[in-house]
């Protein structure tokens, strides 16, 4: 199974587009929020059309959606996917999977709670910079922005769950930019 991953959109059709066409085999998509305002704090992205990228994103089938600090409750009256708050978790086969933008508690406190549900995998956004690490056996992976990278890179991740059965799993996850397809390499 593959499972595609995106956050921070900010209301660019133009890299919500880019990001869709990496993605585009991908089984489910989550999105990690902030989806349609570019928020104050930010320039407004290149290709910015919220009301193209409703038309998008109403038209995909499998998305799972985190609330963002940018989405507001107008943005769930015109999008036709739950956006859910704070967290989100999903089981894909023997994985489990626990989104949240990240923005309403602190890092470690997000990390602790992503343990006590027994999530196998944490996927935050609202920084716009990627991660990818181990804490303990708890993966935590930032796919970044795909509008307004604040490291340089719009990008994505995709999550390979491979040889699942009710034991294990093996899982590979790359993060990509959504520019050329490549993969990026983080330390």
């Amino acid at each position: 199974m593959k499972i595609g991953v995106m956050s921070d959109t900010h209301g660019s059709s133009l890299y919500f587009e880019k990001a869709l066409s990496i993605l585009s085999d991908c089984d489910v998509l989550l999105h990690g929020g902030d989806i349609l305002y570019h928020g104050p704090r930010n320039d407004i992205p290149k290709g910015y059309d919220p009301k193209k990228l409703i038309e998008t994103l109403n038209n995909l089938q499998n998305i799972i959606i985190s609330k963002g600090n940018c989405d507001a409750d107008v943005d769930q009256m015109v999008i036709n996917h739950p956006i859910q708050s704070p967290y989100v978790m999903s089981q894909f086969e023997e994985v489990r999977i626990l989104l949240n933008h990240g923005y309403t508690d602190s890092k470690d406190k997000i990390i602790e709670n992503a343990k006590r549900m027994g999530a196998d995998i944490l996927i935050l956004g609202h920084t716009h910079i990627k991660e990818l690490y181990l804490d303990d056996s708890l993966v935590v992976l930032n796919p970044g922005s795909t509008s307004i990278p604040k490291d340089g890179t719009h990008s994505v991740a995709i999550i390979e769950i491979i040889n699942s059965d009710e034991d294990e799993f093996e899982l590979d996850i790359n993060l990509i930019d959504i520019e050329n397809g490549e993969i990026i390499n983080i330390d």
